[in-house]
């Protein structure tokens, strides 16, 4: 702009307004300049145009090549490729098809691919047809930008529209790969087929990226068939091949498949490679599998591989699973003895595993040996630190982190700040979880959808519902669209609040924002409707899910199974399992244990032992949810029976709680081995297993069938002392015990007291006891307790004309 003001100043000295005119005439908002500017910049366009029509003239291609790439430049004279081509076109039209194609060539190889679809729709319409070799790099600039979708477009508007254009090979390839790539591995199979029938043989890299995706989506029957076809047709599998059929087999726990193939590429001569050793080695450690990975460590050092950082990372974690934090520090030595170079990812998980397992000052201990050497910590490392102190409630160290890592010149980011509002909402510490978040903010961090994930989760849980609502609005407000995990914490708290309703709406209201629910949501409404006996809308929810095309889990089944236990309808619930089966899942210990419960409730204790035997036949460990409606059942009629229930589950390694224990309690009282009982709650309370009114019933039970009825008052006293009073079962159970003994005196005692405390006697012990006190002549306080019974509606207590005349005497 300078330029442009000098050029247009007089040579001699201007006057002062001579001056400011000049000045002024040459501002950008005049006219004139923007005209002569515009003018300008056409003339440079044509003349552009005019030496490439030359140079194309003249044969000069290489030449042509290079200065069309300089003309889509973004200091180029044109605003875009199609500018270009629109411009050349009105110039040149009978050169147009040979320069189009360059051009879209040269728009592939300057990874444009968004001005080479342009361009490429502007030559459709003009009917020009790229050559095969020129579509190949327009497809693969499209694969490389991950431009997938794109990439299935264009293969179909070109070859699939039946233009006269066959594509090859490499053209297929790049469609098999877009398809794969997206998830659609139905299309890249329909590809592969199509491929077949037009003579084309499927080439290595083809079949290589099929079986990747079979192998990502754990479908390896199916990658199998594909790697067998490859060598029906002659194929010869490559390292990558294996690699990712190990890789497969690994992450499917196959790792006895895995191990084959790579004895088969020993035969075949294909020499494995580091991604070879890792992802065996990777395999092994999931499946905790340590002395075999010792020795595949050792073969790949054997063949001439150093271990990598990811290698020690593998290794690292598979220590890790199997609890051996001894061997993880051995390992760290040993890396750092061979010079090993920790990166950022081998230290996250050698510390994230070291915090998990509540060793974070061995943690830091390490962390300091690793900066000593030079390791620079990043704010993974630090989040991974301060979510290890969140997890073991050090808040106070989880800050101190914090602070020395802004201290290093990081500063805080959403991860850092989400693992102590997390934690304060774990705990229900909502006013803490604020501060935070407001902490976050003037720390110029925006909380982002985990954090409001967290927050709607956390006041759930302490069912403060029109918080989660108003966070919802919050998040519109702020651009944020809730996700299906927003609305999941927001139903599972509902539901399990028993709002149902409510629970609904929210389904609808994330289906009408364009939020579609996944099975967890489903099984969350149809577990709550199980729960509180709603079958009729547990199974309209379940036919919701097929009708949207969400197949049901294990957890579904489960959660109908449950309902219908419940509700004792057994013949159906075994109905769904049979559909568990077919499904192609198998029934879990979940399963059993709602059936055991269900067939328990309805005295067959003869078909959950049965049940019992079956589940642990199939090598499924018992819970105490197990044990609870088993040894409830047996204690009904066999005491035996439950003693060795009780004797399995201890083997087990299961620890009786109180249902356990009540359930025996009772059952001995109901037998009349009260000293076993009073052994049983003697060893609930060693155990610091608090005892309920359950328990006390029991022991009060049991003293009554032996006569014992001075031990029964003394553990009513001990009942008060513990804060328990008794209530209407409690009473009714003290007088009626005094009634069977014959002791009326005692039982008016209790029915006194059980009156004072507002409760009600039932009618049969009743008229037990009025009778009792009229034999005995008691006739006043036989009538009292008719009035008083008849006072409060129960008219059926029984009375005679003769007692109430005695009583009015």
């Amino acid at each position: 702009m300078a330029r442009r003001v000098s050029l247009l100043l007089p040579r001699s000295l201007p006057t002062k307004t001579q001056n400011l005119r000049s000045v002024s005439l040459c501002t950008d908002s005049d006219p004139r300049i923007q005209d002569s500017n515009s003018n300008h910049q056409d003339q440079q366009r044509h003349e552009q145009v005019r030496k490439l029509r030359i140079l194309l003239q003249q044969g000069r291609t290489d030449t042509a090549n290079r200065f069309i790439k300089s003309l889509i430049l973004p200091t180029s004279p044109f605003s875009s490729p199609s500018d270009l081509y629109n411009l050349f076109s009105l110039s040149a039209p009978s050169m147009t098809p040979t320069f189009s194609d360059m051009l879209l060539t040269a728009c592939t190889d300057s990874k444009m691919p968004n001005e080479a679809v342009e361009l490429y729709g502007l030559m459709r319409k003009s009917d020009l047809r790229p050559s095969l070799a020129t579509l190949n790099m327009l497809l693969e600039c499209l694969v490389a930008s991950k431009m997938f979708r794109k990439t299935l477009e264009l293969f179909s508007q070109i070859f699939e529209s039946g233009k006269g254009i066959r594509p090859d090979k490499f053209t297929y390839g790049k469609a098999v790969q877009a398809a794969v790539k997206l998830g659609d591995l139905n299309r890249a199979v329909e590809l592969v087929e199509c491929m077949k029938r037009e003579r084309l043989s499927p080439n290595v890299f083809i079949y290589n990226v099929l079986i990747s995706g079979l192998c990502k989506e754990k479908r390896m029957r199916d990658a199998e068939k594909v790697f067998d076809e490859m060598l029906e047709r002659r194929g010869v599998p490559t390292l990558v091949t294996y690699n990712t059929l190990i890789d497969g087999y690994c992450k499917v726990g196959e790792l006895e498949k895995a191990f084959g193939l790579r004895e088969r590429m020993k035969d075949q001569k294909v020499e494995a490679n580091v991604v070879t050793y890792n992802t065996m080695l990777n395999g092994l450690c999931k499946a905790k599998r340590m002395e075999e990975a010792k020795r595949v460590l050792e073969e790949m050092e054997a063949h001439g591989f150093v271990p990598d950082g990811f290698t020690y990372s593998i290794l690292f974690d598979g220590h890790l699973r199997c609890g051996d934090d001894q061997g993880v520090l051995a390992l760290f030595e040993e890396a750092s003895r061979k010079g090993v170079r920790i990166n950022g990812y081998t230290c996250s998980i050698l510390l994230n595993g070291l915090c998990k397992k509540g060793k974070i000052e061995k943690a830091e201990e390490i962390l300091k040996k690793l900066m000593e050497t030079g390791f620079v910590p990043d704010e993974v490392v630090y989040n991974t630190l301060v979510s290890g102190y969140c997890r073991q409630s050090d808040i106070d160290r989880a800050v101190l982190v914090i602070e020395k890592m802004e201290a290093r010149g990081l500063r805080p980011n959403c991860i850092t700040f989400n693992s102590l509002i997390h934690k304060f909402c774990e705990t229900k510490d909502m006013d803490r979880a604020e501060e935070w978040v407001q902490k976050m903010v003037k720390k110029g961090v925006s909380p982002n959808l985990e954090t409001y994930n967290t927050l709607i989760n956390g006041y759930g849980k302490i069912c403060a519902f029109d918080k989660c609502f108003q966070i919802l609005e919050d998040m519109e407000i702020k651009a944020i669209k809730p996700n299906v995990v927003s609305y999941g914490s927001l139903i599972n708290c509902l539901c399990k609040d028993g709002r149902l309703l409510e629970a609904e709406i929210q389904l609808r209201d994330m289906v009408g924002r364009g939020v579609l629910p996944n099975a967890q949501i489903y099984n969350m409404l149809i577990d709550g409707s199980s729960t509180e006996g709603k079958l009729k809308d547990a199974f309209r929810f379940f036919d919701e899910m097929a009708k949207n095309g969400i197949s049901p889990t294990l957890a579904t089944y489960n959660a109908i199974i449950y309902g219908l236990c419940k509700k004792g309808r057994m013949i159906e619930a075994e109905d769904y399992v049979s559909q568990i089966t077919s499904s192609g899942y198998s029934p879990d210990v979940i399963t059993y244990n709602s059936l055991i419960s269900g067939y328990s409730d309805t005295v067959n204790t003869q078909k959950c032992l049965e049940l019992y035997e079956t589940m642990k036949n199939l090598g499924i460990k018992p819970t105490l949810y197990t044990y609870h409606p088993l040894i409830s059942g047996c204690s009904r009629d066999n005491m035996v029976l439950a003693e060795k229930l009780f004797n399995e589950m201890s083997q087990m390694g299961l620890h009786p709680d109180r249902i356990i224990y009540n359930a025996l309690i009772h059952g001995y009282a109901e037998h009349g081995d009260t000293q076993k009982a009073l052994s049983l709650h003697c060893e609930m309370v060693n155990q610091k297993i608090n005892v309920d009114k359950m328990t006390y019933n029991s022991l009060i039970l049991g003293h009554f069938k032996q006569g014992k009825v001075s031990e029964v008052k003394d553990l009513v006293d001990d009942m008060k002392a513990k804060g328990l009073a008794p209530k209407a079962d409690t009473y009714n159970l003290l007088v009626k015990g005094h009634c069977e003994l014959k002791d009326f005196s005692g039982a008016y005692f209790w029915y006194r007291e059980l009156v004072e405390n507002g409760y009600l006697l039932n009618v049969s012990t009743c008229n037990e006891l009025t009778t009792g006190l009229q034999k005995e002549g008691r006739f006043q306080e036989a009538q009292v307790i008719c009035l008083e019974m008849s006072a409060k509606g129960m008219d059926d207590v029984s009375s005679n004309e003769d007692a109430i005349s005695v009583a009015k005497v």
